[in-house]
């Protein structure tokens, strides 16, 4: 079961970097998100939750991240992409606006499925998100259905990301 967690927990983070906006008027360096999750359909077996609150990575409130966002990222795809473990998943379908950006994310391996990136901006500095993920998650011998939604608002805090790693470019499909 904990190594469960760690793959949702990892999959939840790595797609909250999904939500940014376009080269032209994003900023490169650090960046402040808020994101709130909610699942659809949750992994866990009938009779079990999710973990509450504002610290799980399952959901039950809202979570602050800093993100640290270069700009080879956000001059290849416009805004960072969710991050995978071992290359699972690849990102496709990029499209860019001028005040938004959208994009296809597709998994295999433990999280397979497919789901879409959204983010829109009103200015350089701040930007709105949402992911949404459907498809399946093996738990030990079973592969069990998932369904979530993460809404985010992100915040540009400035050029120096501090102690803060910067995200890693995904594969593209």
């Amino acid at each position: 079961m904990k190594n469960h967690r760690a793959v949702i927990a990892a999959t939840v983070c790595l797609t909250l970097l999904g939500l940014f906006a376009w080269a032209q008027v994003r900023k490169a360096g650090l960046w402040e998100m808020t994101s709130t999750m909610t699942w659809q359909q949750s992994p866990m077996p009938p009779g079990m939750t999710m973990p509450a609150g504002a610290n799980s990575p399952f959901g039950g409130g809202p979570r602050t991240n800093q993100v640290c966002v270069t700009q080879a990222m956000i001059d290849k795809y416009g805004a960072p992409m969710p991050q995978s473990r071992n290359n699972q998943c690849q990102v496709s379908n990029v499209s860019m606006k001028a005040n938004g950006m959208s994009a296809d994310w597709v998994c295999s391996g433990m999280m397979a499925g497919k789901g879409t990136v959204e983010s829109s901006w009103t200015d350089p500095e701040h930007s709105t998100g949402k992911v949404h993920f459907t498809g399946t998650m093996q738990m030990g011998p079973n592969s069990r259905p998932v369904e979530y939604t993460i809404e985010t608002s992100s915040v540009y805090k400035g050029p120096d990301c501090g102690s803060v790693k910067a995200v890693q470019m995904p594969t593209d499909k």
